[in-house]
């Protein structure tokens, strides 16, 4: 199966948050490590679900349930930065995958319903 480049950033993305969560965990940090590594694995999760939905309804629900997860990952990072668990430039980073993965995701969330509509 060739792979896209959704799910190929969404898979590196999880890989960084893992990595992060472990740095996280051993830094003592479980309450917001344990959040962000599965709010930002499961991104991956639902997007590698969407490519066997049950028609266009199910693709579409389960990529809104990824871009929702996207948006939970932004939040975690965020309390991270302001509560200096991570540099700014490691935020920004992450930031800037997480953010390439929802604007991908939004696109083809709206590319889907117009393709229903038809």
């Amino acid at each position: 199966m060739k792979k896209d480049e959704l799910s190929v950033q969404s898979m590196d993305f999880a890989v960084e948050i893992l990595k992060l969560a472990k740095r996280l965990n051993a830094e003592r940090e479980f309450i917001v490590s344990n959040q962000i590594g599965r709010s930002g694995t499961s991104i991956g999760a639902n997007i590698r679900e969407a490519q066997y939905a049950h028609g266009i309804p199910d693709f579409i629900s389960k990529l809104q349930i990824a871009l929702k997860e996207a948006n939970e990952t932004d939040y975690w990072l965020e309390l991270l930065l302001k509560t200096n668990y991570i540099s700014k430039a490691e935020y920004d980073k992450l930031n800037k995958a997480c953010t390439s993965i929802r604007v991908m995701l939004i696109s083809s969330i709206n590319t889907a319903k117009s393709n229903n509509m038809k």
